[in-house]
């Protein structure tokens, strides 16, 4: 955990707000949960010469209208921003969801945050997206995994474990 906690530690003021919504400094019990609990989240993190530079967590919320739906979340170092690595985390946690059967992933953004709107706009057309005061949802359509990738998927997740 203290790998993780220096990463978001890292991060500025104005990148830990477009995250959370707000100033967070993450403490122990928010710690674990970014760091993922068996069967509860997705976690990866993206690593340059061993330092955490990416984080995604994917977290299943259930079954909406369309099928098994995921809440999403990434965050990338300051300094590693606009470099394809928000972009490259998202493509590993959309597909690990399909994998699972998710049929939509959701997302919530700050309007203010353009650079991962125009991201999402740019790598997934099919998007739709709902815009209140404070957010912009968006939500990601998932076309059904083929059972081969599926169980190629899998297999690799087991062994990543």
């Amino acid at each position: 955990m203290a790998v993780l906690g220096a990463f978001f530690a890292g991060l500025s003021l104005g990148t830990r707000v477009k995250r959370f919504f707000a100033p967070v400094s993450p403490g122990p019990a928010m710690l674990r949960r970014l760091g993922g609990t068996a069967g509860q989240a997705d976690v990866l993190v993206a690593v340059h010469h061993g330092v955490i530079i990416g984080h995604a967590m994917a977290v299943d919320q259930g079954c909406g209208d369309a099928g098994l739906v995921t809440d999403v979340g990434v965050v990338v170092a300051d300094a590693w921003q606009r470099q394809g690595v928000g972009a490259a985390l998202m493509r590993a946690l959309l597909g690990r969801a399909q994998a699972r059967g998710v049929t939509e992933v959701s997302m919530d953004v700050l309007p203010s945050n353009r650079a991962v709107l125009s991201m999402i706009t740019k790598h997934w057309t099919a998007a739709r997206t709902a815009r209140s005061a404070d957010s912009v949802t968006v939500q990601i359509p998932l076309s059904p995994a083929h059972p081969e990738r599926q169980l190629a998927t899998a297999a690799a997740s087991r062994r990543a474990a």
